[in-house]
């Protein structure tokens, strides 16, 4: 598939549509069509390749939208930030333990949502989603165990990051943003 219709795709939902044409059809590729088709105008925090490197977005795009050129898909983004290694780390063993099915697109997914959660907006809004339903969709069917204990709602982002602190035993974090918790010291104060 190339760029040669004869009006240019200017909004995501031109670029959405256009993937979905020439998806394979796995449940997945909705959400994967909104992502690319946001990030590949600009819009959305995703990094370059979404964060999962030139071979492995390749293969992404010639499993799930075969056919289809990657140049086609501009993309944005700029290289994550290495000194984030160990929190997204942190964030991808989150994540893999709690696939729903052990899937190697669920391992795929993990690594977009990683990616995801090193922008400063809401989750959804960083991944290029055009709504937040569209990640809770996204969480239920890729991490179902972790979807669930998310109960009370809690924004995804928060929710996340919450989870990481409950793992290290850190439960006092009531604050909506970490700048102004108690415990920030505890998540993000040098070592000793």
């Amino acid at each position: 598939m190339t760029a040669t219709s004869s009006a240019p795709l200017v909004t995501p939902q031109d670029i959405y549509d256009a993937l979905m044409a020439v998806r394979r059809g796995h449940p997945v590729e909705e959400t994967l069509a909104r992502i690319l088709s946001s990030w590949s105008l600009g819009y959305g925090a995703m990094p370059i390749w979404l964060g999962l490197g030139e071979e492995r977005f390749c293969g992404m795009l010639a499993t799930h939208f075969p056919g289809l050129d990657p140049d086609w898909l501009p993309g944005f983004g700029l290289a994550v930030d290495p000194r984030r290694g160990e929190e997204m780390d942190d964030l991808h063993r989150l994540l893999m333990a709690n696939r729903t099915r052990g899937s190697e697109i669920e391992a795929l997914m993990a690594d977009i949502v990683v990616a995801g959660c090193l922008g400063s907006d809401h989750l959804w809004q960083d991944l290029g989603l055009w709504r937040r339903a569209d990640l809770s969709r996204l969480m239920q069917d890729n991490f179902a165990t972790l979807a669930a204990r998310n109960d009370r709602d809690m924004k995804w982002k928060k929710f996340l990051y919450k989870q990481l602190c409950e793992t290290e035993g850190i439960y006092t974090c009531r604050a909506p943003s970490c700048e102004v918790c108690t415990d920030y010291g505890n998540c993000f104060g040098p070592e000793e």
